[in-house]
């Protein structure tokens, strides 16, 4: 449980406590790493377009990465096909498609990665590389590198749950591969359907404040 960073309006932006769903509680850094994202979360709300690798890329409404998406406090819908499965989600238009036949590496890093997908009888298992380094996994700084490899698992263990797992690894940042798991659930509402979230930064002066002829400094 934690403030929000905008104390003056109280619980309106206040962090709800929860448990950790990392695997043994604690992510494995290496030292310099763990450094690193000690100062990405004193930093996480600056938001200068010109240097990707500083602030939260949630507060400057880019692509959730692999996996954050999966559990932001947005839905998200999975579409099957023959040789494709299509994720589209909430937050930021962001969407995916793994691809269940053809695989190969990705041609260009992207925030959302490049997804090659297998069964695993019924579980799908999607193997996600081609990621640019400014990855976040959440709103506390921690964070992937230019190595980060996510391969993540949904199972189906009910009419209306999929259990989710993801094994992280990244040499460059992590002693070892880690993994998170958590349920999902299935929207029951009479009428669910998936609706638009245009994300709006709201933070043109943080953004390009240094466009003006009086910028302020970067921090």
């Amino acid at each position: 449980m934690a403030p929000g960073p905008l104390w003056q309006l109280g619980a309106l932006y206040g962090v709800p406590p929860g448990q950790s769903v990392v695997e043994g509680g604690t992510i494995p850094y290496k030292p310099e790493a763990l450094a690193r994202k000690k100062e990405k979360f004193e930093n996480r709300l600056v938001a200068d377009v010109y240097k990707p690798e500083i602030g939260d890329p949630e507060l400057k409404c880019y692509l959730p990465g692999v996996p954050r998406a999966a559990y932001m406090p947005y839905p998200f819908q999975i579409i099957q096909a023959k040789d494709f499965i299509h994720i589209a989600y909430t937050f930021a238009n962001a969407q995916r498609i793994i691809h269940m036949t053809n695989h190969g590496p990705s041609s260009v890093d992207t925030w959302m990665g490049w997804s090659n997908g297998s069964w695993d009888r019924d579980t799908l298992v999607v193997d996600v590389t081609g990621f640019h380094p400014y990855i976040w996994f959440d709103r506390a700084g921690n964070f992937g590198g230019e190595r980060l490899h996510v391969v993540e698992r949904y199972t189906r263990i009910g009419p209306d749950h999929l259990q989710y797992e993801a094994t992280i690894e990244d040499p460059t940042v992590f002693t070892r591969p880690w993994r998170i798991q958590m349920p999902l659930y299935r929207i029951i509402d009479k009428n669910a359907r998936l609706l638009e979230y245009r994300c709006v930064e709201l933070s043109e002066e943080a953004l390009y404040g240094r466009l003006t002829k009086n910028p302020k400094p970067i921090k």
